[in-house]
C-alpha cells in the first residue's frame, strides 16, 4: 500500500522522499579544438554512465533554476526569487552517459559546474 504525505511517500513502512526529476550538473558548452557553440550545453545526469542509459532522457525537460537580482514586477505583483531557463535533451553525447541539451534563451556563462534538474516527462512509456 502506497499513500502520499506532503512530499514523502511511505511504502511498506519505509519513508521516502519523492521527486520527479533527476539532479544533473553543467559540464560546459559542446566545442570542438577551436569553437564553442553556446547553443548547446553538455549535461551529466546523476546515475547514468552508459550512453544506453542516457537514451532514457532524451527528449526530457531540464530546468536551471537560479536567484534574480532584481524583483520583477507585473502590475501590483513583485516577485523576488528563483528564475528558471528551460531547456531539452536532445541525444547523448559520447559513450559515457553525458547528454547534449538545447535551451531557450542559451545559458550564461554562469551557469557552467551548477546543478540542473531534469524532470521525468515527457514519458513515452
Amino acid at each position: 500500500m502506497v499513500t502520499t504525505t506532503s512530499k514523502r511517500v511511505t511504502f511498506q513502512g519505509k519513508v521516502k522522499e519523492s521527486r520527479l526529476w533527476v539532479r544533473g550538473r553543467v559540464l560546459g558548452y559542446k566545442r570542438s579544438k577551436v569553437r564553442q557553440y553556446e547553443n548547446t550545453s553538455l549535461l551529466q545526469l546523476e546515475g547514468v554512465s552508459t550512453k544506453e542509459a542516457a537514451q532514457f532522457y532524451i527528449g526530457k525537460r531540464v530546468a536551471y533554476l537560479y536567484k534574480g537580482e532584481k524583483s520583477l514586477t507585473s502590475g501590483s505583483n513583485t516577485f523576488k526569487g528563483l528564475r528558471v531557463v528551460w531547456g531539452k535533451i536532445t541525444r547523448a553525447h559520447g559513450n559515457s552517459g553525458v547528454v547534449r541539451a538545447k535551451f531557450a534563451p542559451q545559458l550564461p556563462t554562469t551557469a557552467l559546474a551548477q546543478p540542473v534538474r531534469v524532470f521525468l516527462f515527457p514519458s513515452n512509456i
